[in-house]
């Protein structure tokens, strides 16, 4: 399969649009997640048939983290983490979306919600490393993801508008998450 490279300046268009990339590998589009290569997002950003992928790499980062944890729950501990995860992702990919587009949009900015799907679930690649519980640094690693990918898909040109798009939706995700969601039970 192969797939034209998502650009929205009418020049670089009207070039790329003439040209067909291979696609990588699941392999190779994971490792160029955690490489934070932004052409990697493009290519999962336009690949409407990478979501299973995408989904795919957030359960097994979800699993490395209940692993790297010990499964201090058992077995049922490990799938309501992996569910969560996945709701997570949903719910903050979402809203980063809505956020992006609707309230911080640049002249460039078009994208959908399945696009940033994508993008960011490839960014959760880093996360496979958290089945060794003592590496600090893979949260941050993984924030970077975060930001290259929502980037790519909200086709912004600057990193900081990314950056800023990313922790509203954090701190909206944090909200919920510590004062509507324990209500709720």
């Amino acid at each position: 399969m192969r797939v034209k490279p998502h650009v929205h300046s009418s020049l670089h268009s009207a070039i790329l649009n003439s040209l067909e990339l291979p696609v990588r590998s699941f392999s190779q589009r994971m490792i160029g997640a955690a490489l934070l290569d932004s052409s990697l997002y493009e290519e999962v950003e336009a690949d409407q048939s990478a979501f299973r992928q995408a989904m795919v790499v957030v359960v097994i980062s979800s699993l490395a983290t209940g692993i790297g944890m010990g499964l201090r729950d058992g077995v049922r501990g490990l799938v309501a983490a992996t569910i969560a995860s996945l709701i997570g992702w949903l719910f903050w990919s979402w809203l980063t979306y809505f956020i992006g587009t609707r309230f911080f949009p640049t002249p460039e900015t078009s994208s959908s919600w399945g696009e940033l799907l994508r993008t960011t679930g490839f960014s959760a690649t880093p996360g496979i490393l958290r089945i060794f519980s003592f590496v600090p640094v893979v949260g941050i690693w993984m924030l970077a993801t975060f930001v290259v990918g929502v980037r790519q898909a909200l086709d912004y040109q600057s990193t900081w508008g990314a950056v800023m798009v990313c922790l509203l939706g954090w701190l909206i995700w944090v909200f919920v998450g510590v004062f509507l969601v324990p209500t709720a039970i």
